[in-house]
């Protein structure tokens, strides 16, 4: 059964305690620290192993666990000096989701660069290969997202096939794949057996279709209900992670965030 995450990048301000009150308050079962952004709830790469064994032991006390890290990695990176500094940092977030007891680590491919499709594709997959084996000695998966220049879910696909390694899953973000015109059965059929995670977050076109707005959970254009039906079926027992991005310090309502695609979580399920 699919169960409900939220990030930490929805309440970016809110303490640990804060966000164990509101996931319980609201029906999450998953927390998903978005490290490197300097969210209160001080899950990031420099937190002490005491702090996070201390974090962990809090959540799992309130019936609740780290479901994913999320990071800003980016695998298809083409120059090799910046390359290595992903590299590093999903090294960093592999160790952190295995002391946090989280399963996975979201990655992206980011910008591909110059060259042939198969060319980038063979480039971004060996850069895969140098952080899987580490993934697999920490009990974590590495996920590549379908998400920026990497959308089209047979490309990641691609990646994720040349990498061959069990370490190495895909996250499925149901907003992009289909703002790239996939049908969610059509994503399934291509990636749903690969999927290790979702990520969440609806739509709604706006100056002709020339731009996305976020809204809330059932407001959009988007269809959650269909990906979350396949994957039931399918037998996952991952997480539907919502990604609302607030910065912290920002003018935002987490509590109505977390509120309102709780509540359309539970209409999706139903």
């Amino acid at each position: 059964m699919v169960k409900l995450s939220t990030m930490t990048s929805v309440t970016p301000d809110w303490t640990l305690d804060q966000i164990i009150e509101g996931m319980q308050k609201y029906g999450y079962a998953g927390l998903e620290p978005r490290a490197g952004w300097g969210h209160a709830a001080g899950m990031e790469y420099d937190t002490s192993p005491g702090d996070r064994d201390s974090a962990r032991a809090k959540l799992e006390a309130a019936g609740l666990a780290v479901s994913c890290v999320a990071t800003g990695a980016k695998f298809a990176t083409e120059d090799p000096s910046d390359l290595e500094g992903h590299i590093e940092e999903a090294n960093k977030a592999i160790d952190l989701a295995a002391d946090l007891g989280a399963a996975c680590v979201r990655t992206f491919g980011g910008r591909r660069g110059t060259g042939e499709l198969k060319g980038i594709i063979n480039r971004t997959a060996d850069a895969y290969k140098r952080v899987v084996d580490h993934a697999q000695e920490r009990g974590v998966t590495v996920l590549m997202e379908t998400h920026d220049e990497w959308c089209n879910s047979a490309q990641v696909r691609a990646v994720v096939e040349t990498v061959d390694h069990p370490n190495l899953g895909i996250l499925w973000d149901m907003m992009h794949t289909q703002r790239m015109g996939e049908r969610p059965g059509e994503t399934m059929q291509v990636i749903g057996d690969r999927v290790k995670h979702l990520h969440a977050h609806d739509g709604r076109y706006i100056n002709g279709g020339t731009k996305l707005e976020t809204v809330g959970l059932g407001e959009g254009e988007l269809d959650h209900a269909t990906p979350v039906k396949l994957m039931n079926d399918a037998g996952f027992d991952g997480y539907f992670s919502v990604e609302v991005i607030h910065k912290p310090g920002s003018d935002h309502d987490a509590d109505g965030v977390m509120q309102q695609y709780g509540e359309g979580f539970r209409a999706l399920l139903s």
